[in-house]
């Protein structure tokens, strides 16, 4: 089945692995999905991640992290930007997640940064999710 918004796809499978607190959760690759999970290992809400090539099919393979109690380090990601309603900020009005706790992912003209970077660097753009 064909899949309008891949990175929703993604975010999805993410979520629900999280909670239903499995070890690990494979998904399809692009350069975007790899920028994404580059940026949850960087802010720490993923273990670790690596690229698999199986029978020619290659896939992201994402290790989801737990705290001592067993609960997911990742407590919510959305998507905010759709492909039928796309949400554009400049550097001035980058939303904050949370307080300052949680990130939000930006596809700026430098590439997928987060939110903090961008204001860092004066660079607006997308906003394609929110993490906490």
């Amino acid at each position: 089945m064909a899949v309008s918004d891949p990175v929703a796809d993604m975010l999805t499978k993410i979520r629900n692995a999280s909670l239903a607190k499995h070890e690990k959760v494979d998904i399809s690759t692009s350069k975007m999905k790899l920028q994404i999970v580059k940026i949850l290992k960087n802010e720490g809400y993923v273990k670790n991640f690596k690229k698999v090539t199986k029978d020619g099919i290659s896939f992201i393979r994402i290790f989801l992290k737990y705290d001592d109690n067993q609960s997911p380090v990742l407590h919510g990601i959305s998507r905010v930007s759709t492909p039928g309603r796309r949400v554009y900020t400049g550097y001035r009005d980058m939303p904050r997640v949370y307080n300052g706790h949680g990130v939000v992912v930006v596809s700026t003209s430098s590439g997928i940064i987060t939110g903090k970077k961008a204001t860092e660097n004066k660079v607006g753009g997308e906003l394609i999710c929110t993490i906490w």
